[in-house]
């Protein structure tokens, strides 16, 4: 617990999150949706990861990039919404230091390496559409594999000084989280010496990584249009745009939000109330893994087929 000196000993330091502030009489009831999705959200992400691992004919480079999507949604969703439920259900928003900054770098560790996953999905696409005959000979398993290495790697190394960050402060007293999940400024803010070296790490972390993968994918999907509308062919060019679908609409699903809320913080912070902003942000950690296996599965044959095999009464149904 706190001490009564003006340094907190960080062996000792326990904070208390709040959920979402100014809507506790609610909590049960977010909770509903929020619960439902995360069930929903490891349920689909599982069954997508078997029908890929189990189904040869899913082992397309497509297809370990979707994988790796799989676990990264998964991750997200579990290192966030189950302490989520217990400050809604049973109001145990208590959580150590050591634990918080845990949660804090697996969770901007997660987002970053989901933002590299998705540019190598970009790319994936790139090469599909505009090198079609030299597809496999390009995305062979080696390299595909190393650019899962390299997504993951380039996330330890960009989201580690955090926990450094957050160590160094000084901390004197003030231990009320207000939101459901433990993130880096929200730490940062609650030390009683300057913040200036997080905020501008921050934003260098924003810029290099999720902003840059952002600007590569808007790249990539200019040169994929300008490949598809040399294509004669009608028909081949929506065939070819559709191939794109799923990932645009992922994209837009993971990044709408983020950058939603960093520039509400930045530019509408006292606007915009802020238990708006603790709920989009925690609907953001459900929504998105709740919805890819979903996108994917209504938008690809081959998924709609593995299904329709595995469980009859689905074929049945339809």
């Amino acid at each position: 617990m706190t001490t009564s000196s003006n340094h907190t000993d960080l062996r000792d330091l326990w904070y208390t999150m709040i959920g979402i502030p100014g809507m506790e009489d609610a909590h049960v009831w977010i909770s509903i949706p929020i619960c439902s999705m995360y069930i929903t959200a490891v349920v689909g992400n599982v069954l997508l990861l078997f029908l890929i691992v189990t189904e040869q004919s899913l082992h397309e480079p497509m297809y370990l990039f979707l994988s790796m999507l799989t676990i990264a949604d998964l991750f997200l969703s579990t290192v966030t919404t189950p302490k989520m439920l217990a400050i809604f259900w049973f109001q145990a928003g208590g959580i150590s230091f050591g634990s918080c900054v845990s949660q804090m770098f697996f969770l901007h560790f997660i987002f970053v390496a989901e933002s590299a996953i998705l540019l190598a999905m970009a790319f994936d696409r790139y090469v599909a559409i505009c090198y079609p005959l030299r597809y496999t000979a390009i995305l062979t398993p080696s390299v595909i594999g190393k650019m899962g290495v390299a997504s993951v790697t380039r996330s330890f190394f960009i989201c580690f000084p955090l926990v450094f960050l957050v160590y160094r402060l000084t901390y004197c007293g003030k231990n009320t989280i207000r939101h459901s999940y433990c993130e880096h400024m929200g730490i940062a803010k609650l030390a009683c010496d300057s913040i200036k070296v997080n905020i501008y790490y921050g934003v260098i972390v924003a810029l290099f990584s999720t902003c840059l993968d952002v600007v590569l994918i808007i790249i990539s999907y200019v040169l994929i249009l300008c490949a598809v509308f040399r294509i004669p062919s009608r028909d081949t060019r929506i065939k070819a745009l559709e191939t794109c679908g799923s990932h645009m609409c992922v994209i837009l699903l993971f990044y709408t939000p983020a950058f939603f809320s960093f520039f509400a913080h930045g530019f509408g912070g006292h606007r915009i109330p802020l238990h708006i902003h603790i709920l989009l942000a925690n609907l953001y950690v459900v929504v998105p893994p709740t919805l890819n296996p979903i996108i994917y599965g209504v938008k690809t044959k081959q998924i709609q087929e593995r299904v329709k095999q595995l469980f009859p009464l689905s074929k049945t149904l339809c």
